[in-house]
């Protein structure tokens, strides 16, 4: 008798320890889309994806990247190419909505002024003559893209570049794929763009992650904190590209789809709220060239989306502006 209550004390103590432990992450990290990326999420079975997630970031730089001579927008841009994959088309056809929305200010055409611009090492002189800008203008308008079945029909000359809008679609591909897998709850960060779904549950917590604090000496910290669910979120920033003309103005690597000429603005940086990554980092950018009373009125008719700008007073002091109930 003393035995068995001996066995059944134990293997209640064992239930108990079991109980008691914390649930943890599988936490997965490396280079990719020459960024990094973050992924953190738990499933009952303790299953590592990473095979199948390197796999799918394959896929999408084999379809999207330019830096890739073969991929199919390398291909596409010289005119070797017609016929694309369903990446290509799902983040064509996301370009297309947020072109229209924003009437032309998101434009993925645009891609060979902003390469002119050459927004590189030499970042205190304008490089680019009026003549220069002219003529790669008159190929730029994604109105003159379309797609029929799996086929692009373009001009010779223009030129795509989804630079803009791949990285949040790179995060919504491994998202998606880890829904499939049904995993609850997951963090999925690449270069800083981010989509969330549940909860910390090795913290115990809803989701938290930073804003990164303007700074133009290249180091990177935290400007605030925010509570993410089951959504996504990007940001665009202008003060580790930009140039300085010989007044002293400071012109952000946001060029402006209509003139082919950089932004000039006082807007540091824009974090953008909506329910999947592709979209919240397109408009990201395009908010950065809008400005902050563009995009005032214009998401009073975009209750899906949020916004927080980080932006320049009079007396170069950091201010903020949230809209549509931004999270503190």
């Amino acid at each position: 008798m003393k035995k068995n209550v001996f066995l059944i004390l134990m293997a209640l103590l064992s239930l108990s320890c079991k109980q008691e432990q914390k649930p943890e992450l599988i936490k997965l990290s490396g280079p990719v889309f020459g960024t990094t990326f973050n992924i953190q999420y738990h499933n009952e079975a303790d299953i590592d994806y990473m095979q199948d997630i390197d796999s799918l970031f394959n896929a999408v730089n084999q379809s999207l990247s330019t830096y890739i001579p073969d991929s199919d927008i390398s291909r596409l841009n010289r005119n070797e190419l017609v016929e694309v994959d369903q990446h290509f088309i799902k983040v064509l056809k996301s370009s297309k909505t947020i072109y229209r929305e924003t009437e032309g200010v998101f434009d993925p055409t645009i891609g060979n002024v902003v390469n002119a611009w050459n927004f590189g090492a030499e970042t205190n002189k304008f490089l680019t003559d009026s003549t220069t800008i002219d003529s790669l203008m008159q190929f730029v308008g994604f109105n003159k893209v379309s797609l029929t079945n799996d086929a692009i029909n373009k001009p010779n000359s223009t030129y795509l570049e989804f630079n803009a809008i791949a990285k949040g679609y790179g995060v919504d591909v491994v998202a998606e794929y880890l829904e499939e897998k049904q995993v609850a709850n997951y963090l999925v960060e690449i270069g800083g763009e981010i989509r969330v779904k549940g909860r910390n549950i090795e913290k115990k917590s809803p989701w938290r992650v930073g804003l990164d604090e303007p700074r133009f000496d290249g180091e990177q910290s935290v400007y605030k904190a925010i509570t993410l669910k089951d959504e996504a979120m990007a940001t665009s920033g202008t003060y580790r590209k930009f140039k300085i003309d010989e007044n002293g103005n400071r012109y952000a690597h946001i060029i402006n789809t209509k003139t082919g000429y950089p932004t000039k603005t006082n807007v540091l940086s824009v974090s953008v709220i909506a329910q999947d990554c592709m979209t919240a980092d397109a408009y990201a950018t395009a908010f950065q060239a809008m400005g902050i009373d563009k995009v005032t009125e214009f998401l009073k008719t975009h209750p899906e989306l949020k916004a927080f700008f980080i932006f320049e007073g009079d007396n170069k002091e950091l201010q903020t502006l949230s809209l549509n109930n931004f999270p503190d």
